[in-house]
């Protein structure tokens, strides 16, 4: 499990984690990654947690620096001012036993070849920037994903949900919460969460019916619709649509229609008071133990503990 390989990093003493700034300081992506861990290296002190920051170049000159974790950063107004020595960056990040990019960053790291393969979130707003050896990620329209030793954000203010994910990853709740309160924030997005604009800002009208499809599934989460139905309603054959899902999305029509039900239960039984049952049937659950079964499946949880780590915090 990805969450489970990160946590190993508890173990270093300190763990050094690297953060490159490919762009401009005050952008909302590079402040929303830097300021949490910041402020969780404060609470830990230098024995348990060290955050250095470095611009490209210096990176790729201080070799003798070994870190566990190394992210590339820059904001999505910056994609067009890839580092000059870009080959050396990659190959300087491929040498931490993590490693991966924010905002920007996931777009070089995609058009390098370092993703492929890899579930990537993918900032929408840069895919036409994109080349053709960016296809070979598998881009998600998640918010940031953790896919082995590689994590990919989008940037922009999902940065901040990122490395406050990454706080409760490595060093647990009982962190991540001073954190949270610090900077005033009420509850952090998980990675399965959507931008809310994805598909709209990847495909424009590219790809209008896998647009109509995930519109469609949207629109029934409480009484889903078949496959074959939503194939028919988007005017394209099933063996279609599975197709454009598969290219474009890394998924069924099936899977990515369960993960948006489940997702959408998830921020139900965080943001409200909705009996578990109840969020059960709003999503399209008529079982109570298929709806656990298949919320464990994908979030590592049951609805009742998810609903109780609500409770508690």
């Amino acid at each position: 499990m990805p969450q489970a390989e990160l946590s190993v990093l508890a173990q270093e003493r300190p763990l050094r984690i690297l953060l490159v700034n490919a762009g401009e300081p005050d952008a909302l992506t590079w402040s929303g990654l830097v300021q949490p861990l910041r402020q969780a290296a404060k609470i830990l002190g230098p024995e348990r947690l060290h955050v250095d920051v470095r611009s490209p170049d210096k990176f790729t000159s201080d070799a003798q620096r070994h870190w566990h974790l190394v992210l590339l950063a820059a904001d999505e107004a910056q994609s067009g001012l890839k580092p000059a020595n870009f080959r050396a960056l990659v190959e300087r990040c491929r040498a931490a036993p993590f490693w991966g990019g924010v905002g920007a960053g996931v777009l070089w790291l995609a058009e390098a070849g370092a993703l492929n393969g890899v579930r990537t979130a993918f900032p929408w707003s840069l895919y036409a920037d994109a080349d053709s050896r960016a296809d070979q990620a598998i881009f998600t329209p998640h918010l940031y994903e953790i896919d082995g030793n590689r994590l990919t954000c989008c940037g922009g203010a999902a940065s901040v949900d990122f490395a406050l994910t990454l706080i409760d990853i490595i060093f647990g709740s009982n962190v991540q919460a001073p954190v949270k309160e610090l900077l005033c924030v009420d509850r952090v997005r998980g990675k399965e969460e959507r931008q809310r604009v994805a598909l709209q800002a990847r495909f424009g009208t590219l790809q209008p019916k896998l647009t109509e499809a995930v519109t469609l599934m949207e629109a029934n989460i409480e009484e889903p619709l078949s496959t074959d139905e939503i194939a028919q309603l988007a005017g394209v054959s099933r063996r279609q649509l599975e197709r454009l899902f598969k290219q474009y999305l890394g998924s069924l029509p099936s899977r990515y229609y369960l993960e948006l039900r489940l997702n959408r239960a998830r921020q139900l039984l965080l943001d409200t008071n909705y009996s578990i049952v109840q969020v059960g049937l709003m999503c399209g659950f008529s079982s109570g133990s298929h709806f656990s079964t298949a919320f464990g499946a994908l979030f590592g949880n049951t609805p009742r503990e998810e609903r109780q780590r609500k409770l508690a915090e």
